[in-house]
């Protein structure tokens, strides 16, 4: 290295620390101010951690069984094999991905099941439903009418003076799922409190739910995991379920069918035991095949209705449940102490940065007197 080279280095060095010794002496002197911004942001830390809405939050860890992971067993396939079953098609269908659940979550059956979840909730003797809650017993905490009256104020004049279309008649009289305002801001609300987080590598979902209640929390996330069972099951069941209900029916008409002629052929065989005419014998024959053709498809039927019987339970679904449902002890949310610390950081930012803005503006107001004379 050149002594040019060294000479530059050592001056870099000390044009840093001088900088840093700078620094060092303009925060000391401005120690008060800067202490004063400190315990303002302080301060306002301390209200948001003591005024903030509680937050208890409940999850569950599910795992999702596939249809590629539930085989029948050999033992029942011979069986099935035995009575003349064909099992061979059982098992092919598809499940529903688990990348769809959000789908389910956001349908509007769905988040209507949701708003009648019963929570059992404190100063209530009985569960109230998610609904009710919402509107006439929970209250927002001080904080969250001061959010609603400032930050949130433009959203409430507007829904105050934004004219709401009637179309109640036509909602009554039609079939297809609709929601009213009231639910739509309960929805709202609602989707902020329950998550799904769905693990690709894995194959596990956590479903998550968020409450002002602790007990609430977990009555909540158990909820959405039934209900997301209970759609899955009937999604994946349901072309299997209208077989079994078309094998059914024609299996009953069947059955009456058969029973009808065969209580014809017993008592048409009793009173003719000891008549040998042709006409008898033809008589005979004839009730005979007839018999024979009722009991063949009667039979038939009664094997498809066990065959399909499997198929439905082959295709419901099976969730293995890893992390149930817990009802938490602590809540989440508001966690003073970070809260307090981010705020004094936040404080000592801005303090610092007032120093440097004060100095830039008597800069820039002695450059432009400077320059105006």
């Amino acid at each position: 290295m050149s002594k040019e080279q060294n000479n530059s280095q050592n001056t870099f060095e000390e044009e840093d620390n001088v900088d840093i010794i700078a620094f060092a002496k303009k925060i000391w002197k401005e120690r008060r101010s800067i202490i004063k911004t400190i315990l303002i942001f302080m301060f306002i830390g301390l209200f948001i951690g003591i005024f903030s809405d509680k937050e208890f939050t409940a999850s569950t860890t599910i795992v999702p069984q596939t249809n590629s992971s539930l085989k029948l067993s050999s033992g029942i396939s011979g069986l099935a094999a035995m009575a003349g079953i064909n099992l061979g098609s059982i098992g092919k269908g598809s499940g529903i991905s688990p990348m769809l659940y959000p789908e389910i979550i956001n349908s509007i059956p769905f988040q209507k099941e949701l708003l009648q979840t019963p929570l059992n909730v404190k100063g209530k003797a009985n569960p109230v439903s998610y609904q009710k809650f919402f509107t006439e017993v929970y209250s927002p905490n001080l904080l969250g009418y001061i959010i609603k009256y400032t930050l949130g104020l433009p959203g409430v004049i507007k829904s105050a003076i934004k004219p709401k279309p009637s179309f109640a008649k036509e909602i009554k009289e039609s079939k297809i799922e609709s929601i009213n305002y009231k639910q739509k801001e309960l929805i709202k609300n609602l989707m902020k409190q329950i998550s799904l987080d769905i693990n690709k590598i894995d194959g596990y979902v956590t479903i998550t739910a968020k409450m002002p209640e602790a007990v609430a929390a977990a009555e909540m996330a158990e909820r959405v995991k039934q209900l997301l069972q209970k759609y899955i099951i009937a999604f994946k069941i349901k072309k299997s379920k209208e077989q079994l209900k078309f094998i059914q029916e024609r299996y009953d008409a069947k059955a009456l069918a058969f029973k009808k002629i065969q209580q014809q052929l017993a008592t048409f065989t009793d009173r003719n035991q000891n008549v040998s005419t042709a006409m008898a014998q033809t008589k005979l024959q004839s009730l005979q095949s007839e018999y024979d053709l009722a009991y063949g498809v009667y039979s038939e039927l009664a094997k498809q209705l066990e065959a399909q019987q499997l198929q439905v339970k082959q295709d419901t679904p099976v969730f293995t449940v890893i992390k149930p449902v817990a009802v938490p002890i602590e809540r989440t949310w508001p966690k003073r102490t970070t809260i307090l610390l981010i705020w004094m950081f936040l404080g000592l930012l801005f303090g610092v940065g007032i120093i440097y803005a004060k100095e830039y503006l008597l800069k820039l107001k002695k450059d432009w007197n400077t320059t105006t004379e």
